[in-house]
C-alpha cells in the first residue's frame, strides 16, 4: 500500500510539474509563421552583410539624404511605427530589424559587437544604394547611429540619439527579461520557458507611464522574442557588451545632433544626457520629464516634432 500510495504521489507531483511546464513553455516560432502579421508589405527580407534582414524603404525616392532608424535591444523596426508616419509624406524613411532581433535573427558569426553593427549599418546603405543619411537610433541603436557617425562620418549627416546607450551606468530598473538572459544558470531556461508576463513587465519597466503598454504592443515584443534563435543572442550580446569603451570617439563626431531623453528612464539615468552633450561638439538636447527608455515610442507624435524641425534646420 505505502508503495502504490508513492507511486501514486510521485505521478501526481509529475503530472503537476508537466502541467506547469506547459502553461509556461514558449517554444521558438519561425520566420515564416510570423512574416504575415508582423512583415506585410512595404516589408522586404533581403540579403545584408550575412543575415536576410527585414526592413522598410518608405517615402519619396527622390529623398537623396533618407532617415535611417536604428532601434534598441529586443526591439524591432515597429517600435519606429509613429515617426515614420509622420516622416514618410516628405523624407525617404529606412527602418530595419537588426541581426538578432525581430525577423532578421541571429548572426550566424554570432557576433554583436558594436563593430559588427556599424559594419552592418554601412552594407545596409550600401545594398540600398545610401551615400549619406540623417541616422536615428534608441539605447543599443543610438550607440550604433553615434559609433557609425565617428566611424564612418561621410556616410551620416545628422544624428538623432534617443536615449542612446555608451557610458557605464548603474539602472535604476533592468527589465526583467535582461536580468534573465544576463544571468548564467537561468539563460538557458530563458530560451525555453517564457511567460508572457515576463514580457509584459520588461516593456512596462521601459515606459514612464505603465499604463500606456497595451496588450497589442506586449504581443509584439512577446512575439517577435519568440522569432527562432533570438533569445539565444541576448546572452551573446550581453557579454559582448563593452560599456564606454569608445566614448572617447564622441569628440569627434561633427555631424549636428539631437539628443531626446525621457525624464523617466530607468534603464540609462537621464544623467547620461548631458554626459552626451558634453562630448558631442555640435548638441542640442531635450529632455521629457514624463516619458521613459523608448520616448519616441511611448509619444511619437510629440517627439517627432522635435525632430522634424531638427531636420529641417539648414
Amino acid at each position: 500500500m505505502r508503495l502504490a500510495r508513492w507511486l501514486t504521489a510521485a505521478f501526481m507531483v509529475a503530472l503537476l510539474l508537466m502541467l506547469a511546464y506547459s502553461a509556461v513553455a514558449a517554444p521558438d516560432i519561425t520566420v515564416a509563421a510570423l512574416t504575415p502579421r508582423w512583415a506585410p508589405a512595404p516589408s522586404v527580407l533581403r540579403p545584408v552583410d550575412g543575415v536576410t534582414a527585414h526592413l522598410r524603404d518608405e517615402g519619396p525616392r527622390n529623398d537623396s539624404v533618407p532617415v535611417l532608424l536604428l532601434h534598441g535591444t529586443s526591439a524591432s523596426l515597429h517600435t519606429w511605427e509613429g515617426w515614420s508616419a509622420a516622416l514618410r509624406s516628405t523624407r525617404r524613411v529606412i527602418s530595419v530589424d537588426l541581426p538578432g532581433f525581430g525577423l532578421t535573427g541571429p548572426d550566424p558569426l554570432n557576433d554583436y559587437r558594436i563593430e559588427r553593427y556599424t559594419r552592418f549599418v554601412v552594407a545596409l546603405l550600401d545594398s540600398l544604394g545610401v551615400r549619406r543619411a540623417d541616422v536615428a537610433g534608441n539605447s543599443l541603436g543610438g550607440e550604433i547611429a553615434w559609433e557609425t557617425a565617428a566611424r564612418a562620418p561621410d556616410r551620416v549627416r545628422k544624428l538623432v540619439l534617443v536615449d542612446p546607450a555608451g557610458f557605464k551606468f548603474t539602472s535604476e530598473s533592468v527589465p526583467l527579461g535582461f536580468r534573465l538572459a544576463r544571468t548564467p544558470s537561468l539563460s538557458w531556461l530563458f530560451t525555453r520557458i517564457l511567460p508572457r508576463g515576463v514580457v509584459e513587465s520588461s516593456v512596462r519597466s521601459v515606459y514612464g507611464d505603465p499604463e500606456k503598454v497595451t496588450d497589442a504592443l506586449v504581443d509584439r515584443y512577446y512575439q517577435l522574442t519568440l522569432r527562432t534563435g533570438n533569445r539565444t543572442v541576448l546572452a551573446h550580446r550581453f557579454a559582448q557588451t563593452a560599456p564606454g569603451a569608445d566614448t572617447a570617439r564622441l569628440a569627434s563626431i561633427t555631424a549636428p545632433t539631437l539628443i531626446l531623453w525621457g525624464g523617466r528612464d530607468q534603464l540609462i539615468p537621464p544623467s547620461d544626457a548631458a554626459r552626451f552633450q558634453r562630448l558631442l561638439p555640435r548638441a542640442t538636447l531635450i529632455i521629457y520629464p514624463e516619458l521613459g527608455h523608448v520616448p519616441h515610442e511611448e509619444d511619437a507624435a510629440r517627439t517627432v516634432r522635435d525632430v522634424l524641425a531638427f531636420l529641417r534646420a539648414p
